[in-house]
C-alpha cells in the first residue's frame, strides 16, 4: 500500500510531497529547509531513493540538490532545463521504480515553464496520483508569464494542451497533487479547495471546460504583478543552491541597530502589528512573523540588501529566518530579541502610531479632518470594490511611489490589516503621520463609508 505525505509551506502557498511504500520513497519539489523532509521520511521509516523536480522553480529556492546529497538519492530534473549541476535528466515517458509495486512516470506538461514535467504515481500498474507541480492546480492552472514576456501567450496555449493531456490520459479518480495554488502567486487565478481529482477538475476547471482561445484570453487578462524576488529564484535554482544556513545571527545591541539604520540597511521588526504600533524603533519596518512574511519582505526589500531582524523571542526569530531562507534571503546580518526599549540608544524614544477600524475612519471623515485614505491592496482586489476618494498604491510599489501620497494624515488599509501595518511602518519611517486601519474590508460599507464597485465587478472578496 502506497502513502503520500504532504509538507506544506503555507507562507509561500506551496506543497512538497513524500510518497512511497514500505521501505523507499520519492520526494517531489522539496523545500530548501530539508530537515522537514528528512524528519517525515524517518517517521515513515523509509529511505529516500529519488528526489524529483517538476521544473526549475521561480518562486522559492529548492532543497532538491542538498537533499539528494544528504540521502544519496538520484536527483531527477527535466532534461531540457538548463542547470549547472549533475542530475538525472528526465524525458517524457521515463519511468523509475520507487518501491515494490510502485513506480513513477514522467509526463511532459509545458506551460508554467517550457520544460515543466508532471509525475504520475503508479501502483501495481494503475495510476493513483499525479504530482502536477505548477501545471494543473485545484480549480486553476499555473501562470505562464514567469519565464519570458514574449513567450507568455505561447506558454498559455501549451498550458491548456498540457492540462488536456493530463485529463485525457488519466482516469477520473487519480488524485491531483499540485505544488502551487494554496495562496501562491504562481497560480494564474484564484485556486481553491484542499484536495481534488482528475474527474473533479475535468468538470470544473476553466482550462478543461473552455475552448483554448477563451482560456488564453481569460488567463492573460487575469495575470497580476510578479513578486520581484521571483527574478532571482530561477537563476539560484539553475546554478545549484547552497545548503540553507540556519545558524543564529550575531546579536545586535542598540548602537549597532542605530548604525545599521544610519547606513540605509533594513531593520525589520517581526513583532505583531499591534505591538509594533504601540512602540518601535524609528526607521524600522514591520513585517509580522508568520503568514506572508517571506513573500512580502522578499518582494519589497532591494535584493541583496543586508537585513537585521528584531523579534519578540528567539523562537520567533528562528522561525522567520527559516521562512526567509526559503526565498533566498540568507542569514541575517544581525538580530535582537526582547522588548523594543532595549533596542534604543540612551536619549532615544520609541515611535508609535494609532490603529483604528473603518468606523473610526468614517467618523474622522465626517468631522472634516485632513485625511488621506490609502488603499494598498493589489489591482485585482481594488477592481472589486474600493473606498470612494481613496488613493491606490499597491504595497509592493509604495516605497518607490511614497511621494505620490498627498499631504495629510494617512489612513492606510488593505483587505485585513497585515499589509496596512507594513505600509504604515514604511510611511512612518519616512516621517509621515499614519493610522493603520486594522479591519476587514467588508466592514467599510457597514461603517458608512461610500464603497464603489468597479464596473462589471461583483462584491469584493
Amino acid at each position: 500500500m502506497f502513502f503520500v505525505d504532504t509538507l506544506e509551506t503555507e507562507g509561500l502557498g506551496n506543497r512538497s510531497y513524500l510518497a512511497g511504500g514500505a521501505s523507499a520513497a520519492v520526494v517531489v519539489d522539496p523545500p530548501r529547509d530539508v530537515e522537514r523532509v528528512l524528519a517525515a521520511a524517518a517517521g515513515r521509516g523509509v529511505r529516500i531513493g529519488y528526489v524529483v523536480e517538476t521544473r526549475i522553480h521561480n518562486d522559492y529556492v529548492t532543497g532538491g540538490l542538498e537533499l539528494a546529497r544528504l540521502t544519496g538519492a538520484r536527483y531527477l530534473v527535466p532534461a531540457s532545463a538548463r542547470v549547472s549541476f549533475d542530475r538525472v535528466p528526465v524525458e517524457d515517458g521515463d519511468s523509475v521504480h520507487v518501491d515494490t509495486g510502485l513506480g513513477l512516470r514522467a509526463l511532459a506538461t509545458p506551460g508554467h515553464t517550457p520544460h515543466h514535467t508532471a509525475y504520475v504515481l503508479v501502483e501495481d500498474g494503475r495510476e493513483v496520483a499525479a504530482f502536477t507541480g505548477g501545471s494543473l492546480l485545484i480549480g486553476a492552472v499555473g501562470r505562464p508569464d514567469l519565464v519570458e514576456p514574449r513567450l507568455t501567450e505561447e506558454l498559455a496555449r501549451s498550458q491548456y494542451a498540457s492540462v488536456h493531456r493530463l485529463a485525457g490520459e488519466l482516469h477520473d479518480d487519480v488524485r491531483v497533487l499540485p505544488t502551487h495554488g494554496f495562496g501562491s502567486f504562481c497560480s494564474a487565478s484564484r485556486a481553491g479547495g484542499d484536495a481534488t481529482t482528475i474527474g473533479k477538475e475535468r468538470a470544473g476547471n476553466d482550462a478543461l471546460t473552455q475552448d483554448v482561445d477563451a482560456f488564453v484570453a481569460q488567463t492573460l487578462a487575469g495575470l497580476e504583478d510578479v513578486p520581484a524576488y521571483y527574478a532571482h529564484m530561477g537563476p539560484i535554482n539553475a546554478n545549484g543552491p547552497a545548503p540553507a544556513d540556519l545558524t543564529p545571527p550575531g546579536t545586535a545591541d542598540a548602537e549597532e541597530i542605530a548604525q545599521r539604520l544610519a547606513a540605509g540597511e533594513w531593520v525589520v521588526d517581526l513583532r505583531s502589528r499591534t505591538a509594533f504600533s504601540r512602540g518601535h524603533v524609528a526607521g524600522t519596518f514591520n513585517f509580522e512573523a508568520g503568514g506572508s512574511l517571506a513573500t512580502y519582505l522578499a518582494w519589497l526589500i532591494p535584493w541583496g540588501k543586508p537585513v537585521t531582524l528584531l523579534a519578540a523571542s528567539a523562537e520567533q526569530l528562528a522561525g522567520a529566518q527559516r521562512e526567509l531562507v526559503r526565498v533566498g534571503i540568507e542569514r541575517p546580518a544581525a538580530a535582537a530579541t526582547g522588548e523594543p526599549s532595549s533596542w534604543l540608544r540612551p536619549g532615544q524614544e520609541l515611535r508609535s502610531f494609532p490603529r483604528a477600524d473603518f468606523a473610526a475612519l468614517e467618523q474622522a471623515l465626517g468631522r472634516g479632518e485632513d485625511v488621506v485614505v490609502l488603499d494598498v491592496r493589489r489591482d485585482s482586489e481594488r477592481a472589486g470594490e474600493y473606498v470612494r476618494g481613496s488613493v491606490h498604491i499597491p504595497l509592493h510599489e509604495l516605497r518607490e511611489r511614497a511621494a505620490e501620497v498627498p499631504a495629510g494624515v494617512v489612513w492606510v488599509h488593505c483587505a485585513g490589516g497585515m499589509r496596512a501595518a507594513t505600509a504604515a511602518s514604511l510611511l512612518d519611517a519616512g516621517g509621515r503621520d499614519v493610522v493603520a486601519v486594522d479591519d476587514g474590508f467588508d466592514a467599510a460599507r457597514s461603517a458608512g463609508l461610500t464603497v464603489t464597485a468597479a464596473a462589471g465587478s461583483g462584491p469584493a472578496v
